[in-house]
C-alpha cells in the first residue's frame, strides 16, 4: 500500500508542477474551475453570515478603487466583472477569492489613508488570486497529510517505538516548517504582485509603502515572524521599498489618477465574525 501511495503521489506532483508570476515552484492539485467554484460558495455564505454595507458613498470609493485595478487583471485568471461587497465591519480585513470576489471590510478602511492605500490592499488580495495561493494551500495541506499517513504506515510497518509522539512531532515540522513559510511567501509574493497591479492602474506604488507603515501602528502586539503566517511589518516595508525601483517607472507610464474620493467611514453597525485574511 505504501508504494502505491508513493507512487500515486509521484504521479500526482509531475503532473502539478507550475511556476507563480515571480518564477516561484508551485504544486497545483486543482483545476482553476474547481477553485472558482470554491470561491464562489463561500463568498455566498459569506455574505449570508456577515453583516453587508449599504452605505452608498463608502461603496462607490471601495468600488471606484476595485474597477481601476480589476481590468489589469489577465483575463486568463477571471474573464469578466468582479463582485465587489463591503462588509460592515470592524475588522481591519480584505480579501479576494477565485472566481472574481473582492470583499473589503469597513475597518480597514480606518487604517488606509487614501485611495491609493486602499489599492495596495486590493491589489494585494487579487495578487493571491493571480498567484493561485488558494490552490497551493490547499495542495500542499492535502500533501502534508499523505506524507504524514505514509509516515505513519511506514513505522507501523518497522514496529517503531513511540509512534504517536514521533507523528506528533512531524506535524509540528509540517506546521511551522512547510505550512507557514508557504504563507509568509504567498504574502511577500502578493505584495510584490499587488504592488506592481496598482502601480498600472493609476495609483503611486509608494502608497504600498505608507500602508504597512500604518499597519504597524495597529499590530504592535503581533506574534514572532517565525510563528506566524504573515512576514512582519518591517519586512513587508522593505520588500516594498526595495521594488519601488520596478514599480515606479510602472506608474510614471500610466500618468492618470483614477479619481476615487475616500468618504467619512462611519462606526461598524454590527461586529461580525469575519474570514481569515487571505
Amino acid at each position: 500500500m505504501k508504494k502505491t501511495v508513493l507512487l500515486g503521489l509521484s504521479v500526482a506532483l509531475l503532473a502539478a508542477c507550475a511556476k507563480s508570476p515571480t518564477g516561484r515552484n508551485q504544486v497545483l492539485l486543482h483545476s482553476p474551475g474547481q477553485l472558482n467554484t470554491m470561491g464562489a460558495q463561500s463568498f455566498e455564505q459569506m455574505k449570508e453570515q456577515q453583516t453587508i454595507s449599504h452605505d452608498k458613498s463608502v461603496n462607490a470609493f471601495v468600488q471606484c478603487v476595485a474597477n481601476a485595478i480589476t481590468p489589469n487583471v489577465d483575463p486568463k485568471v477571471h474573464k469578466g466583472s468582479w463582485e465587489v461587497v463591503v462588509f460592515d465591519s470592524e475588522q481591519i480585513n480584505a480579501f479576494a477569492l477565485p472566481g472574481g470576489k473582492i470583499g473589503v471590510y469597513t475597518g480597514i478602511l480606518n487604517v488606509t489613508e487614501n485611495a491609493g492605500q486602499l489599492a495596495a490592499i486590493i491589489g494585494h488580495e487579487v495578487g493571491h488570486v493571480i498567484a493561485q495561493h488558494s490552490n497551493e494551500r490547499l495542495s500542499s495541506t492535502q500533501l502534508s497529510q499523505v506524507g504524514l499517513v505514509v509516515a505513519g504506515a511506514t513505522m507501523a510497518a518497522s514496529d517503531v517505538d513511540n509512534k504517536a509522539l514521533i507523528l506528533a512531532g512531524l506535524g509540528v515540522g509540517v506546521q511551522y516548517g512547510i505550512l507557514m513559510p508557504y504563507g509568509r511567501a504567498h504574502e511577500t509574493e502578493a505584495d510584490i504582485i499587488g504592488q506592481k497591479l496598482m502601480a498600472v492602474s493609476g495609483f503611486d506604488p509608494r502608497e504600498s509603502v505608507a500602508l504597512w507603515q500604518n499597519m504597524a501602528k495597529q499590530g504592535k502586539d503581533a506574534p514572532p515572524e517565525f510563528f506566524s503566517t504573515h512576514p512582519s511589518n518591517q519586512t513587508r516595508i522593505n520588500g516594498l521599498s526595495k521594488n519601488l525601483a520596478t514599480t515606479e517607472p510602472l506608474y510614471a507610464q500610466r500618468r492618470v489618477t483614477p479619481n476615487c474620493i475616500k468618504p467619512k467611514i462611519p462606526k461598524p453597525k454590527a461586529k461580525d465574525a469575519g474570514a481569515k485574511k487571505q
